[in-house]
């Protein structure tokens, strides 16, 4: 299950996409600029929320296999 890193990400993401979208259509530079830094910080997050949910299933699957 996604944690809260991820989700966060992902909803950067796609705030990000709609910007650049909307940024294209208006002809705003500054506005896809701000949609491509939004879709880039929330590749990052979800990066890093994936990376601590491994960790700690691996942790937990660690200590599983230690009770045994």
């Amino acid at each position: 299950m996604p944690n809260r890193d991820e989700i966060e990400g992902q909803l950067d993401q796609a705030k990000g996409k709609v910007k650049q979208g909307v940024g294209v259509l208006t002809g705003d530079r500054q506005l896809e600029d701000e949609g491509a830094a939004d879709e880039v910080s929330g590749e990052v997050q979800e990066t890093f929320g994936t990376a601590k949910r491994k960790v700690g299933e691996a942790v937990k699957d660690l200590g599983d296999r230690i009770k045994k």
